[in-house]
C-alpha cells in the first residue's frame, strides 16, 4: 500500500492527526505545501490517498503561494484518479466567501445581506443597501483575516478614500451586515464524511474576528486548556468555547450544505442575529481546525474518528472491509 499524504502548510495545527497516524501504525507523508513541485506528465502517484489540509490564510505565515498552487496540483491529482480528502471543488470554495453565499442562495438558506466587490470605490455605495454596522471581508481569508468593520457610512467612505483596507489575494471583497450576536457567540458545526460530527459555541474577544478554533484556549468558565493541544502560535486572546447542541434542523441544513459542496470534513459557521432570533450562516471551512483539547470540550478525540474515515478513503478499504465481514459471518 502506497503511503497516505497530508499536505499541510501551518506547522503546528496537525500534530494530533500525525500523532494518531503513527500510534495506528498508519504510514503517511507529511508535504509541505509551501514548498512543492509536481510533473503534470506523470500518470502515477506515490500516494494511495492525499488529505488536503492546505489553508487559505498561509499568506498570514509568508506563504501566500500555496493559495491557488494548491488547486492545481490537487486537480492534478484527480486527473490521475488519486482519492482526495476535501478535493479541489471544496476548496475552490473555500478560495471565495462570494461563491459560498451563492451556494447558501441556492439551497434557500440564511445568511448575512452582502455585495461582492472588486473597487474600493464601490464599497460605500454597495453599504448604501446595508443595515450597519458593516464588514468589509477578504474573499479569501482565514483566522479573521482581511476584516475591517465600519460603524457609519462616513466612516467607511473616509477608509475607501485613504485606501486604509485592501481586497485581499484575488482582489474580491465582501461588504457585508455585521449581525449583532445573540449571547455574544458564533457556533462551529463540524462535519466528518459529511456528516454532523460535534459542535461548539465560541465566544470572541472584543473585537476579534479570529474564530478559528485551534486559536481558543479557554472554557467559558475561563479554565486554561492544556496549551499543549492548542497551536503554538495562538495568541492570548480571551477566545472562549464550550460544547454546543444545535437544534436538528439545523444540523439538517449543515448537512445539506456538506452534500453540496462536497465537504468531507470541515466546520460550518452560523451566528444568530440578536435583532430578530434568526440563525444566519455566514462561512464554510473546508479546512476544519478540530477544537483545542477537545475531549475536555466536547468529550471525545475527532482525530480518532477522523482517521478512522482516512481509512476508509484508502484504496480497496470496501473490499477489505466486505471480507472482514465475511469472516466473520463465517465464524
Amino acid at each position: 500500500m502506497k503511503p497516505i499524504a497530508i499536505f499541510y502548510e501551518h506547522p503546528d495545527w496537525f500534530r494530533p492527526l500525525f500523532a494518531e497516524l503513527e500510534r495506528r501504525g498508519i504510514e503517511y507523508v507529511p508535504v509541505d505545501a509551501a514548498s512543492h513541485c509536481y510533473d503534470p506528465s506523470e500518470s502515477k502517484s506515490s500516494y494511495s490517498l492525499v488529505f488536503n489540509r492546505a489553508s487559505p490564510s498561509a499568506y498570514l505565515r509568508g506563504h501566500a503561494q500555496t493559495t491557488f498552487y494548491t488547486l492545481h496540483w490537487l486537480k492534478h491529482l484527480e486527473l490521475l484518479g488519486v482519492p482526495v480528502v476535501n478535493g479541489s471543488a471544496v476548496y475552490a470554495l473555500e478560495l471565495s466567501k462570494a461563491t459560498q453565499l451563492d451556494v447558501l442562495r441556492e439551497l434557500g438558506l440564511p445568511y448575512p445581506r452582502a455585495f461582492a466587490i472588486n473597487d474600493l470605490r464601490q464599497a460605500a455605495s454597495a453599504a448604501r443597501a446595508l443595515r450597519f454596522a458593516v464588514v468589509v471581508k477578504a474573499n479569501i481569508g482565514g483566522s479573521g483575516a482581511g476584516i475591517v468593520r465600519f460603524d457609519t457610512a462616513s466612516d467607511l467612505v473616509a477608509a475607501a478614500e485613504r485606501g486604509e483596507f485592501d481586497l485581499g489575494l484575488d482582489h474580491t471583497a465582501l461588504v457585508q451586515e455585521l449581525a449583532p450576536l445573540r449571547d455574544g457567540r458564533i457556533t462551529r458545526v463540524e462535519v466528518l464524511d459529511g456528516k454532523f460530527l460535534y459542535a461548539i459555541n465560541v465566544y470572541p474577544a472584543g473585537d476579534s474576528f479570529n474564530l478559528c478554533p485551534a486559536d481558543v484556549c479557554q472554557t467559558v468558565g475561563g479554565e486554561e486548556l492544556s496549551r499543549s493541544a492548542c497551536a503554538v502560535d495562538a495568541e492570548t486572546n480571551g477566545m472562549r468555547v464550550e460544547e454546543s447542541r444545535p437544534a436538528p434542523a439545523i444540523i439538517a441544513e449543515v448537512e445539506r450544505i456538506a452534500d453540496r459542496v462536497g465537504l468531507d470534513v470541515g466546520g460550518i459557521e452560523y451566528l444568530v442575529d440578536d435583532r430578530d432570533g434568526r440563525h444566519y450562516f455566514y462561512d464554510i471551512n473546508a479546512l476544519s481546525n478540530f477544537v483545542s483539547d477537545p475531549v475536555r470540550v466536547i468529550g471525545f478525540d475527532p482525530f480518532a474518528r477522523l482517521v478512522d474515515y482516512l481509512e476508509t478513503r484508502l484504496p480497496g478499504a470496501a473490499l477489505r472491509g466486505s471480507g472482514n465481514a465475511a469472516a466473520l459471518a463465517a465464524v
